[in-house]
């Protein structure tokens, strides 16, 4: 394949949806049905060995795959597939929305019982903004739910979709049936053997040919056929330009669990889902068939491997080829860089490649140079931008536990910051270290990871503040910036940048800072640029 074939033939996506609304086993049956693992239950079951360091994040325990190891790759239909995994809980949402901006599309999964739930509406809000196309899997049709037509209104009125659906079920629960395939023009009997790889599937053409009635039974398809004239007359028809703009979402109905309604969605997904899609840096439009390398650091995950203390910086790449010991520029350092031993992801598995195309997230072995956001180029000084801290929600003073440990405490909390979990502000006043999260289930994991990987115990304390704000200050010599500084001192703190954060202690404080001092701006993200 030449080069424009190989970005034709990408398809980098993630999977979004609120915490158990199947996502996990979505991803499992994906990989099945693209023969990267051999049976169904093997990730659930820990059959796979597992690459990363800490199994204790809910979603870790449940399926033997790391968080860490984001990407997930294989080849289907000659179609070379990247799923970004995101953690459903709400608490680890930052790194969600930092992978979302290295996707080309979503799929967003939603609970037949329960609809549309707030974290989804979080994470679709952020995929609207971007105009990120997305296709729509309700989940769980063997279980008793709501209505379809209830679900389709949920979509639009709560996430301010506009839906179409491209298959359609023939009962639900108790009474499911199966699934008409309105893209394929098929019908899809449901058997519930979870064991069967792929279902049968009947093409009828016309659903008021009698075949349909020996099928799945007169009342059901008397129904089926009211249900299909009722989606015709109030749902537009799929228009793909419109898919492709974030303007039009189609709708899947399926059960994950027993492989059903998923080859479907896979088969429509890489036949509309887009390749590789251009990208805005701060200086310019950049395509994906430019010929120079352009990619930047979505994430990175420490301590990937605790006996060789190693980090991946997982890069995404947005133009050109990525090429094994060719030297890259680092655009932030300002010094070009070698990578002796880039790795590629194929479901569990990962091994190094010599090469790399548009869409596809490289995983760099990395003693410190990386932060997220940085950009990697040929020599062009480019700076993707969007990948910004978020203030967090929830403070708390770090200490050490164990005197004795110092070094390894630092350590361990200067590389985990890096991964973008938490974020360090160090007091300007006494120097003491303050740990904020956006939830606070991160405390625990980090105070866990620091124990079992670092070998370093820490205790916290409340640290009460409402909100970290970046300052940009318009002079800092003005005498209203000095003041500010004098007045504010023991509210302000460094992040691991550098850069000046005020720590308001409540919403008035804040109010008040803002009124009083309107030439010091102040930021709910570390990126204002």
């Amino acid at each position: 394949m030449d080069f424009k074939e190989q970005i034709e033939s990408r398809r980098t996506f993630g999977i979004i949806s609120h915490p158990d609304a199947g996502k996990t086993t979505l991803t499992e049956k994906l990989l099945l049905f693209g023969g990267a693992i051999q049976e169904a239950g093997a990730v659930k079951n820990n059959k796979i060995k597992k690459t990363a360091t800490s199994d204790f994040m809910e979603i870790e325990r449940q399926r033997g795959i790391s968080v860490a190891t984001s990407v997930l790759a294989f080849i289907y239909n000659n179609k070379k597939i990247n799923i970004l995994d995101t953690p459903g809980h709400k608490d680890f949402a930052e790194d969600t929305f930092r992978t979302l901006t290295a996707v080309d599309s979503v799929i967003v999964v939603i609970d037949v019982a329960k609809g549309v739930e707030e974290q989804t509406e979080k994470l679709v809000q952020v995929c609207r903004m971007r105009n990120i196309p997305m296709i729509v899997f309700i989940n769980k049709l063997d279980r008793e739910g709501k209505d379809a037509f209830d679900l389709l209104d949920d979509l639009e009125q709560k996430l301010g979709l506009k839906v179409t659906p491209l298959s359609f079920p023939i009962g639900m629960g108790y009474d499911f049936k199966g699934i008409y395939n309105i893209y394929e023009k098929n019908v899809n009997l449901f058997s519930g053997d979870s064991k069967k790889n792929i279902e049968d599937t009947i093409a009828i053409r016309d659903i008021d040919s009698p075949d349909l009635d020996e099928l799945i039974g007169e009342n059901s398809a008397s129904e089926l056929r009211d249900n299909l004239e009722l989606v015709e007359g109030v749902y537009p028809n799929f228009d793909k330009e419109a898919y492709l703009q974030g303007h039009q979402q189609p709708v899947f109905f399926g059960s994950a669990l027993n492989n059903f309604g998923v080859r479907e969605l896979l088969d429509c997904f890489i036949d509309i889902a887009p390749s590789p899609r251009a990208k805005m840096a701060e200086e310019r439009l950049v395509q994906s068939d430019e010929k120079e390398l352009t990619g930047f650091v979505f994430k990175i995950h420490a301590n990937m491997d605790p006996k060789h203390r190693d980090r991946l910086a997982f890069i995404k790449i947005v133009s050109g080829t990525f090429e094994r010991n060719k030297p890259y520029l680092h655009v932030r350092h300002g010094k070009k860089l070698k990578f002796s031993s880039p790795n590629a992801f194929f479901a569990e598995k990962k091994e190094i490649v010599d090469i790399s195309y548009p869409g596809d997230i490289v995983g760099l072995h990395d003693t410190g140079n990386f932060k997220i956001g940085d950009t990697l180029t040929e020599g062009e000084q480019l700076n993707y931008k969007g990948i910004p801290s978020f203030s967090p929600e929830h403070f708390r003073y770090i200490n050490n536990a164990d005197p004795m440990k110092a070094k390894q405490l630092y350590k361990g909390i200067d590389q985990l910051m890096d991964e973008g979990v938490a974020q360090l502000f160090t007091l300007e006043m006494n120097g003491r270290k303050v740990i904020g999260t956006v939830g606070a289930l991160q405390f625990e994991v980090i105070q866990y990871r620091l124990e079992h990987e670092y070998g370093a115990k820490c205790s916290y304390e409340n640290f009460p503040v409402y909100k970290a704000c970046w300052i940009e200050a318009e002079d800092i010599k003005n005498e209203e910036f000095k003041e500010f500084k004098r007045v504010k001192q023991k509210f302000l703190a460094q992040d691991k940048r550098g850069q000046l954060v005020f720590l308001a202690d409540s919403q008035f404080s804040l109010q008040m800072t803002q009124q009083k001092y309107p030439t010091v701006k102040l930021h709910f993200t570390s990126e204002f640029n």
